[in-house]
């Protein structure tokens, strides 16, 4: 295994786990109170893009993976 099928391997394994996490915060749900609710509110936003990047970066590694795969 070459040193860049490697890194790519444990940045794939980082992404995964960043995912779980996000997707983990997103479905706990509301508080009860509505100023809480305002700031999770917004919270939720900044979640939601930092996982789509996620999403976006692990395609993108996952593409890598497999051409390194193609080419040997």
């Amino acid at each position: 295994m070459s040193r860049t099928e490697e890194a790519l391997l444990k940045r794939k394994d980082e992404l995964i786990a960043r995912l779980r996490a996000i997707r983990a915060d997103l479905g706990r749900g509301l508080a009860a109170d509505s100023e809480e609710q305002a700031l999770q509110l917004e919270n939720m936003e900044v979640l939601q893009e930092i996982q789509r990047l996620a999403d976006e970066e692990l395609k993108q590694v996952e593409r890598e993976l497999e051409a390194l795969k193609s080419s040997k």
